[in-house]
């Protein structure tokens, strides 16, 4: 081939090769403004700000304990000669039962021998009525009418008369003590009880101050709980014994399941504040703890001394709009999206609770609160939702 036709041939290809270039390039779209100015905006999410009249709950977390709780102790000593089957731990015991019998053999004998008192005492004031009538004979006989009070009296026998009627008062006090004492050798339960310890069985010899066991009654429990000071204006307490205060759904994390709760309701404020955690206490009552009656089947049993959290309803709040707690900034202040551009607003907050803060003035409804948290927070900031980021073409509906 000659070197004429060569380069004929090699001046085609790069005039080829220019010609493409310059159309890649003359074809090439042209960035629009439009585009430029979303990608410069701060991509962030938001929520709506809700407006009305809400009802916080109040977490409180506290310990659990019984109502009534009693050492039972003799008033008497003696030997054990009964003891009731249930009376061991863990067992049940029926009001008015008897949990333990102590000898009454020496008590029986003591009430005998104070009736016995009481009887010639008594065979005493027949006696000193007789010499009373004589005493009232002779008197009118010697013409007593004539002698000073204080010398009719003696003659009248009035001494003597006082001081039987003071024996028999006596003798009426000592049986009654005597028969007291008797009564005190049966130890009875006195409300539908528990057993947690039981310390003495047969034969055992007791004597007053003894510990004999421990019993808490099962009709009601308390959860003595903790919670801010600023909290309790919002609680209600019961002013009386027909009110009952607010409700209380109570969950124990480590010993029951996620879904098991129970129901109490607030019972009573405690005088003092916690000595280590400054907190006020308050005491919510558990009806029925141990799910006896047959409404609480099934449901979960407290345990003396376990941890629990109570979940208190509090009163309604009204006319305030609401958001997650976690969106208040510092400084009471919260981001707002408007005109897609940031706004801090600072809000007037009327009461936290464990989920949401609940704000009285600075936030209207509806408001789009950001939950994107920003390394820049400066008012007017272009802002951009993933909702924006779509091209106008996809945001129309079908």
């Amino acid at each position: 081939m000659s070197k004429k036709k060569v380069l004929f041939i090699c001046v085609g290809i790069l005039a080829v090769t220019v010609a493409l270039v310059a159309f890649i390039f003359m074809s090439e779209p042209t960035a629009q403004s439009e585009g430029a100015t979303k990608k410069s905006a701060m991509l962030v999410e938001v929520i709506e700000a809700e407006h009305g009249d809400f009802t916080p709950s109040i977490v409180a977390t506290g310990t659990v304990r019984p109502e009534e709780d009693v050492i039972v102790s003799p008033l008497v000593s003696g030997q054990v000669t009964r003891r009731y089957e249930n009376f061991v731990p863990g067992g049940f015991v029926p009001e008015g039962s008897v949990i333990l019998q102590l000898d009454p053999s020496d008590y029986r004998n003591s009430l005998n021998s104070r009736q016995a008192d009481l009887e010639l005492a008594e065979s005493g004031l027949e006696i000193e009525m007789g010499r009373q009538y004589i005493a009232q004979q002779d008197l009118k006989l010697v013409q007593g009418d004539t002698l000073p009070q204080d010398q009719k009296d003696l003659v009248l026998r009035k001494p003597q008369l006082n001081s039987v009627k003071a024996t028999i008062a006596s003798a009426k006090a000592a049986v009654e003590q005597a028969r007291l004492q008797l009564s005190r050798t049966t130890i009875k339960a006195p409300f539908d009880a528990y057993v947690i310890t039981q310390n003495v069985t047969l034969g055992s010899q007791v004597a007053p101050g003894d510990d004999l066991g421990r019993i808490v009654g099962t009709q009601n429990y308390f959860v003595e709980a903790s919670v801010p000071i600023a909290s309790l204006k919002w609680l209600s307490f019961p002013e009386d014994k027909e009110e009952q205060g607010s409700v209380a759904i109570i969950q124990n994390p480590t010993g029951w399941a996620a879904n098991e709760t129970r129901e109490g309701y607030l019972f009573k404020q405690i005088g003092a504040l916690d000595n280590t955690t400054r907190l006020a206490r308050v005491l919510v009552r558990i009806p029925d703890p141990l799910s006896r009656k047959r409404e609480h089947e099934n449901q979960p049993k407290f345990i003396i001394g376990s941890f629990v959290e109570a979940k208190l309803t509090g009163k309604t709040i009204k006319d305030v709009t609401r958001i997650p707690r976690d969106l208040v900034r510092s400084n009471n202040t919260v981001w707002v999206m408007e005109n897609d551009k940031l706004h801090i607003a600072k809000v007037t907050i009327a009461f936290t609770d464990s989920e949401y803060a609940y704000i009285s003035d600075g936030l209207e409804g509806g408001a789009r609160v950001i939950t994107t948290n920003l390394s820049t927070v400066t008012n007017d900031i272009p802002l951009r939702t993933e909702r924006d980021s779509i091209p106008s073409s996809q945001n129309k509906q079908p």
